[in-house]
């Protein structure tokens, strides 16, 4: 007879170990930090210990989001491209996705730039001098000129002799430039066909293995957020909590404005119920909202648009994975415009019109640099970079970009359903029985229902000439 003793381990409750927790928990430590810091006399041109160390883990973490831009942005772009080879015979299919992904990125935008405008929400921090500043704001022809690259890569290097007589060099990306070479691979593999498809099989495997360490380097995120937001308060005080506050509050406005108004809109207008549309979408959204990752949430994207929404499923698998990686309402449209306003604002600058023009033109172009995962740094680097603003403001707004991601992807993944089915609505490919369906209570149209609906609608995803779709299985 043998006996066994059970030990307890004493576990901390789930909300004390979450990643929302842990980020909330990080903003309020790095606040305290940065003022204790201010206190005990730290300055942007001295920092005491505590002022340096904040600024070292800050700059760190920045550092390594940094280091996964370029391979990110490759083979994330040219990956979305050779997404179109699932797709035979659909190029007016194709065409109207991508041109209601243009269309709603450039409404988006624009709400954005109203916003930042007139929210202002870097003004009046009197914060001038310390800006690491180009001298001069973006303009036409540096844009154009950016565009070509010099190198595969798109790399520069430079070199600086210390007074001691060390030389320095460093080397740095040009986003803009990384994103032509991206387009014109990705158009080479789509035109290559088979032949490509072991080229094609190692830049799938490649970004998936770079998204995942990006997923690991996001998971130190609250490190990096007291680093950040410690190092901010600390060099700026009081003034840089204000002034975020105000731009969060500028981007949910945005949030809502697109999610509420403007997406309502575009359902109403194309003859579909709004109230399907987001009990439909909603359990995506919900995902969204709380993975911060459209990547993550593509399958359940996916679902939604195919059982709830009445979305072929051919047109659905090359849409729906096209738009997690190219359609980004909130990261892409939204944010980085308000987020330049704001740091040309808060760093004493001033933006015409030509560099509101570039706003529009790099996020409606350039929204494949995002490439579905947590966090807009991508964007925000290139879209900064483009008008010549201070790449300062990106460990900036860094810091509190946790609080931002959650929103931000939740619009996402409600616009990367909402184009398929406006697009399938006028291909008249839509099924709207199962459009108009009632939701069962895991949130899906009722499968028993919707049997031969759901059968009908697959069948017609592969006979439809008018909208010119093969599904490939």
């Amino acid at each position: 007879m043998s006996t066994s003793t059970s030990t307890r381990t004493r576990r901390l409750p789930a909300w004390a170990t979450s990643f929302g927790t842990q980020i909330i928990a990080a903003l309020f430590v790095g606040v305290i930090l940065g003022l204790l810091a201010k206190f005990t006399g730290s300055t942007s041109a001295k920092p005491n210990g505590l002022g340096a160390t904040l600024s070292t883990i800050g700059s760190s973490y920045v550092a390594l989001l940094q280091t996964a831009v370029v391979p990110l942005i490759f083979t994330a772009v040219v990956s979305s491209i050779a997404n179109l080879r699932q797709v035979s015979n659909a190029a007016k299919l194709a065409w109207n996705t991508l041109l209601w992904f243009a269309i709603t990125a450039f409404v988006s935008v624009m709400i954005g730039i109203g916003l930042g405008v007139l929210f202002q929400p870097g003004a009046n921090t009197g914060i001038t001098q310390q800006a690491k500043y180009s001298g001069k704001t973006g303009d036409w022809w540096a844009f154009l000129t950016g565009l070509f690259p010099h190198n595969f890569l798109g790399l520069t290097a430079s070199s600086t002799v210390a007074d001691g007589g060390a030389v320095t060099t460093s080397v740095s990306f040009n986003v803009l430039q990384i994103l032509v070479i991206a387009i014109a691979v990705g158009i080479a593999v789509l035109k290559i066909g088979a032949k490509a498809d072991p080229f094609l099989s190692f830049t799938r495997s490649a970004l998936e293995i770079i998204q995942k360490v990006l997923w690991w380097i996001i998971r130190i995120a609250p490190l990096g957020t007291i680093g950040l937001l410690g190092n901010a308060v600390a060099s700026y005080g009081w003034d840089t909590i204000g002034a975020l506050g105000k731009f969060v509050l500028a981007i949910y406005v945005g949030l809502v404005l697109v999610l509420f108004v403007f997406y309502p809109i575009l359902v109403k207008s194309h003859g579909l119920s709004i109230k399907q549309y987001f009990s439909g979408v909603w359990p995506a959204v919900q995902l969204g909202f709380v993975s911060r990752s459209s990547i993550g949430t593509l399958p359940l994207t996916q679902r939604v648009a195919e059982r709830n929404l009445g979305v072929p499923q051919g047109y659905a698998s090359f849409a729906v994975p096209l738009g997690a990686t190219t359609k980004m309402d909130g990261c892409a449209a939204i944010y980085p415009a308000v987020a330049s306003i704001f740091v040309a604002q808060f760093f004493g600058l001033h933006l015409d019109f030509s560099q509101y023009l570039l706003i529009v033109i790099v996020s409606v172009l350039g929204s494949a640099a995002t490439a579905g995962t947590t966090g807009a740094v991508v964007m925000l680097t290139l879209t900064l970079s483009t008008l010549g603003l201070p790449l300062a403001g990106v460990g900036l707004l860094l810091a509190i970009d946790p609080i931002l991601d959650m929103g931000r992807t939740g619009v996402n993944v409600a616009g990367q359903a909402l184009v398929p089915t406006i697009v399938a609505k006028r291909q008249r490919i839509l099924d709207l029985d199962l459009y108009n369906a009632k939701r069962s209570r895991t949130a899906f149209s009722d499968d028993t229902e919707n049997e031969e609906s759901a059968r009908g609608n697959e069948q017609g995803a592969q006979t439809a000439n008018d909208g010119g779709l093969v599904a490939a299985r």
